[in-house]
């Protein structure tokens, strides 16, 4: 087994062009004193959307590695792959997240659900394990009941891991199970039964992405009661603990947090929590980097700025095509989308100040940004003219890029160390749904 380093980030790059950038926050948190593995990811549907293939990551990120002499760890990861689509990242990838949403809810065979609660007794009644915030109850008919929404799904992961191993090598590959895009959330009693049924299944897992409660739209902070994700997130680091010791689990097995861009409110828990225990964190952001492009064009001027506006205004007159796939991840109010007259009369600066993530500034609408996150095929569409741009600017926004991840991410979820706009990032989550999750 390739062992996984404590702390792991994933970043996306939709054009392959800013590892140069986003390696650079790693190194000024490095010269602060804490090493974070950068972890270069891109789905399937990523690579369908803007024409790319998956060794172009790998090479994007080898690139900038050399060029910036890192001699620390890094990996590339196969983002939400499934049996069907995972033979093209295989000569590329060292890390899989695989994707078993689809097979959550379709119910193993009766024998196969009371062989798994017969062999594992230690799962019902009261649990006390070390650090939960409460003692589990758990009866046999939840602990059959999960397993029916279950057991199915960690059965898929088993095939998956083990064709994976098979052609790479188990010493080759870092295990990550997604279990985020569903429409409920496991709970920690829920996780510690899918934790059992995975050691069942001998998959070496070391990273598992639950889904918590809460909304954790793209590109904006997260909805929901921190209170209430305060509890799951130590629940949940709680449980992997005791899994790791009652099911033989890699003792690397860590959770791992997925749209986990720009959750500014949360990034103050999930320090505390990892800074009490010990615990380590893999933590998965995707389009940020994207919209750091655009923000950076904007500022530029020129030929810049003006992509930038088509951009939004084709993004604008097809918000349903764009918006559709990711319906269960945005929340975009569209009386607060500006038109594409009143976008084409902004400066730069103004334009950026809308697009940029700092809840502090009176411009920035969350609006604007969840529709721009989910419309970068349409940068795709322009091709050569983007990219050309994005070389042309590449000094500008690759200081955007850097400091985005730095300033706003980095710090915040491993030093601790808060950037201005997470002083009202808290209370903005908090209002949004009157301390009511989502």
């Amino acid at each position: 087994m390739l062992n996984i380093e404590k702390f792991t980030f994933g970043v996306g790059d939709r054009f392959a062009h800013q590892a140069g950038a986003q390696l650079t926050a790693f190194e000024q948190l490095a010269a602060d004193g804490v090493d974070v593995t950068p972890v270069w990811n891109k789905s399937n549907r990523e690579h369908t959307f803007v024409g790319s293939s998956p060794p172009s990551v790998h090479a994007a990120a080898k690139a900038a590695v050399d060029q910036r002499g890192w001699h620390k760890p890094w990996h590339v990861d196969a983002d939400h792959i499934q049996l069907r689509t995972v033979d093209p990242f295989l000569p590329c990838s060292d890390f899989f997240t695989i994707d078993v949403a689809d097979s959550i809810g379709k119910p193993a065979s009766p024998e196969e659900v009371t062989a798994f609660v017969d062999r594992h007794p230690e799962l019902i009644g009261t649990l006390h394990l070390d650090g939960l915030s409460a003692p589990l109850a758990v009866s046999r008919d939840e602990v059959i009941a999960v397993a029916n929404q279950y057991l199915l799904a960690v059965k898929e992961a088993g095939e998956i891991y083990r064709y994976i191993a098979g052609v790479k090598g188990a010493d080759n590959v870092i295990a990550e199970i997604s279990m985020d895009e569903t429409d409920a959330p496991q709970t920690p009693p829920e996780l510690l039964i899918i934790l059992a049924a995975i050691a069942d299944e001998q998959v070496p897992v070391q990273t598992i992405a639950p889904k918590f409660t809460g909304r954790f739209n793209k590109g904006v902070d997260y909805v929901g009661d921190l209170k209430q994700f305060e509890r799951e997130f130590s629940d949940d680091v709680a449980v992997i603990a005791h899994a790791i010791k009652a099911y033989g689990l890699p003792e690397t097995l860590k959770l791992s947090v997925h749209s986990g861009s720009d959750k500014f409110s949360l990034y103050p828990i999930i320090y505390e929590c990892l800074n009490r225990t010990g615990a380590g964190l893999h933590l998965k952001t995707a389009g940020t980097t994207w919209l750091e492009e655009i923000i950076g064009l904007s500022e530029a001027g020129g030929d810049g700025l003006a992509l930038a506006k088509e951009i939004y205004a084709y993004a604008l007159e097809h918000v349903d095509e764009f918006c559709a796939p990711y319906a269960s991840v945005i929340d975009i109010d569209r009386s607060r989308l500006p038109d594409a007259s009143t976008v084409e009369s902004m400066s730069g600066p103004e334009l950026a100040a809308v697009v940029r993530h700092d809840q502090n500034d009176e411009h920035f609408n969350p609006h604007v940004r969840q529709l721009l996150h989910v419309s970068f095929k349409v940068a795709a569409k322009h091709g050569e003219r983007y990219t050309d741009l994005l070389k042309a600017n590449a000094e500008i926004v690759g200081r955007e890029v850097t400091k985005n991840l730095y300033e706003r991410h980095l710090r915040p979820l491993f030093l601790g160390q808060s950037n201005p706009a997470l002083s009202s990032a808290r209370a903005c989550s908090a209002e949004s749904t009157g301390g009511q999750s989502q």
